[in-house]
C-alpha cells in the first residue's frame, strides 16, 4: 500500500489535505484548531521524507529517546477553508537559534491563501527536558 505524503522540495515540502465533515463547525466551515493537525501532517511529512522518523527517534536514534514538541505558533488567519476544500500545506524549514528550530507554513486553496504561520520546534527527552540538536539530526534537516 502506497500512502502520498506530498512533494519534497530543496528546502521545503507541499502536501494536500481534504476538508472532510469531522474539520468543520456547524456552518461548513474549518474549526480553527483544526489548521493546527493540517500542519502537522505537514511538517511530520516533511521530516519524514528527509530521513527523520519519530519513533526512531523515540528509540534512541540519536543517543537518547528525543521527540519534537512544539514551542511556539504564530498564526495569521486570512481566509476560511470549507467542507470539500482540497488544500496545500506547505512547509518549508526555517531557522536554528540555540535549542529552537522553526518551519514556516502556508496553507492555500488553490491560489487563496488561507493562513501563514510559523511554528517553532524544540527537542525533548521523556522527562521533559529540552536537548540540542543532534548534528546527525540537523544534516537530515538540512540546517547544518
Amino acid at each position: 500500500m502506497t500512502i502520498d505524503t506530498g512533494t519534497l522540495h530543496e528546502s521545503s515540502h507541499t502536501r494536500t489535505e481534504r476538508v472532510y465533515f469531522e474539520h468543520t463547525d456547524f456552518s461548513g466551515v474549518v474549526y480553527h484548531s483544526r489548521y493546527l493537525d493540517f500542519m502537522e501532517h505537514g511538517r511530520s511529512d516533511y521530516v519524514r521524507m528527509l530521513g527523520v522518523h519519530h519513533s526512531e527517534m523515540a528509540h534512541g536514534a540519536y543517543g537518547e529517546s528525543l521527540a519534537f514538541a512544539v514551542h511556539r505558533i504564530e498564526i495569521d488567519y486570512k481566509a476560511a477553508a470549507k467542507i470539500d476544500d482540497v488544500l496545500k500545506v506547505e512547509t518549508e524549514r526555517g531557522v536554528l537559534k540555540g535549542l529552537r528550530l522553526t518551519f514556516n507554513q502556508r496553507i492555500w486553496r488553490e491560489n487563496d491563501l488561507l493562513l501563514q504561520a510559523v511554528v517553532t520546534v524544540v527537542l525533548m527527552n521523556p522527562e521533559g527536558k529540552p536537548r540540542r540538536f543532534p548534528s546527525k539530526l540537523l544534516e537530515k534537516l538540512g540546517v547544518a
